[in-house]
């Protein structure tokens, strides 16, 4: 059987967009998909960094973990979050008890386009994201803007536009 072309979604009526949309998101569920912005980076990042030579294989960490997403074979933890359109990352909550605990050894920002294709990932250790980060009183959390000056504190570990261009 031939693959088909998918629909244009420019054509259709407002009510077989949604009719669209229903049908997707019940075969999303069934198949067990995540479908947000950050689940979808999450599984890009894992999946960039299982299959690129001299980068650790990142597994999920166990559903719940706060503020790690990811774990390396060497235990490294690793907290991802993602980007689409926005100004600074989601954030992160520093440990309740220990103010100043170091909560993963990395941060990966993984920079998503509109149609949710990986841009770039940019990988900070621990100390890197404290110089950068930033509190948000409303949220008693930390997050990462996303500037130039602030992704070129990280490492890009993917990407081929220069950090400074920031779509």
């Amino acid at each position: 059987m031939l693959p088909r072309d998918p629909p244009d979604l420019a054509e259709m009526a407002d009510d077989e967009l949604l009719r669209l949309r229903a049908k997707l998101d019940v075969e999303m569920r069934r198949r067990r998909i995540g479908f947000s912005v950050g689940e979808t980076g999450e599984r890009l990042a894992i999946a960039y960094f299982r299959e690129t030579a001299g980068l650790p294989n990142l597994q999920p960490a166990p559903t719940g973990t706060k503020n790690v997403d990811a774990l390396s074979r060497h235990g490294d933890r690793y907290s991802i979050k993602t980007v689409c359109n926005a100004k600074k990352t989601g954030t992160i909550y520093p440990d309740s008890a220990e103010p100043d605990k170091r909560l993963f050894e990395y941060l990966l920002i993984v920079r998503l386009s509109e149609s949710w294709h990986l841009i770039s990932i940019h990988q900070f250790a621990w100390t890197q994201f404290v110089e950068v980060r930033a509190w948000d009183k409303r949220m008693n959390a930390w997050y990462v803007g996303i500037s130039a000056r602030a992704l070129a504190a990280g490492t890009q570990i993917k990407g081929d536009e220069k950090v400074g261009v920031l779509r």
